[in-house]
């Protein structure tokens, strides 16, 4: 079936470097591994994490094409998302040093890159004594002794619910902490964020907007929770900063582009 829309945008994304913005506009010290093509999508594609401030020291250029994302957003600014994969799958773990990975470090992964190379370096990554955070996005395996090594695993009430499935556990925050024995925070949209640690339970609320875009929300969400986790803040605080970020970037399209400024999220807060 085909489907008309009105036009169309070429915009900066990719979940990782999504997330990098999003922490280096709340004020982190950012940097970014990953790889891109030699082709022009790869200008449209690194021009939010340069415009960011990212460090792109640790970005490999290989002979795939760049990542690429179809989105379509319906006027509730819901969307629906196809990723071809293309550069992302040529990221490796090399690309990262072990100096970056000592206890000051909070190392943020995603899946838009081979799982094998995520669990590598989350190998390596606990064993120097950085900080592990796992946006599970989009589900996908990891090997269960990776995703026992993390620090805090993040997931929507979606990729919570596959991951809970293959673990015959309950597919809520307290659920998944039970079944792995690390923190987990789930994001539920409207309805706010859950997160059980062995400290307890943790839930905050949503920030009401009216949505334009969701395309970028868990992005921004996963971004300034490292931001704000890297500054020091409580995780309860900074799952509430995460949620405000989160929503702003709902109120406009794009996905980097959607991305917040520090003083925009502190001002929701206010």
């Amino acid at each position: 079936m085909t489907v008309l829309g009105p036009g169309y945008a070429a915009l900066p994304g990719g979940k990782g470097a999504n997330q990098a913005v999003a922490a280096a506009l709340d004020g982190a010290s950012a940097a970014f591994a990953g790889a891109v093509g030699a082709d022009a999508m790869a200008e449209v594609a690194l021009a939010g994490l340069r415009g960011a401030g990212v460090d792109l020291s640790r970005l490999a250029t290989v002979a795939a094409p760049t990542a690429c994302a179809a989105v379509c957003v319906d006027p509730e600014g819901r969307n629906q998302i196809a990723v071809g994969s293309g550069a992302n799958l040529a990221a490796r773990v090399a690309q990262v040093e072990d100096a970056a990975l000592g206890p000051a470090t909070i190392l943020l992964l995603q899946m838009e890159v081979p799982a094998a190379e995520n669990a590598a370096l989350v190998r390596r990554a606990r064993a120097r004594g950085a900080r592990i955070l796992l946006n599970l996005a989009p589900a996908g395996a990891m090997p269960p002794e990776a995703l026992r090594a993390l620090d805090l695993l993040v997931a929507n009430e979606h990729e919570a619910a596959w991951l809970a499935a293959r673990l015959g556990c309950g597919a809520d925050a307290a659920g998944l902490h039970r079944a792995l024995g690390i923190g987990v925070a789930v994001t539920l949209g409207e309805a706010g964020a859950e997160a059980a640690t062995a400290a307890g339970a943790i839930r905050v609320p949503a920030f009401p907007v009216r949505a334009v875009d969701t395309t970028g929300a868990g992005d921004a969400w996963c971004g300034v929770l490292a931001a704000a986790l890297d500054r020091g803040l409580p995780l309860e605080a900074a799952m509430r900063r995460a949620s405000a970020a989160a929503a702003l970037a709902c109120t406009r399209p794009g996905a980097a582009a959607a991305m917040p400024a520090a003083a925009e999220t502190d001002r929701l807060l206010a």
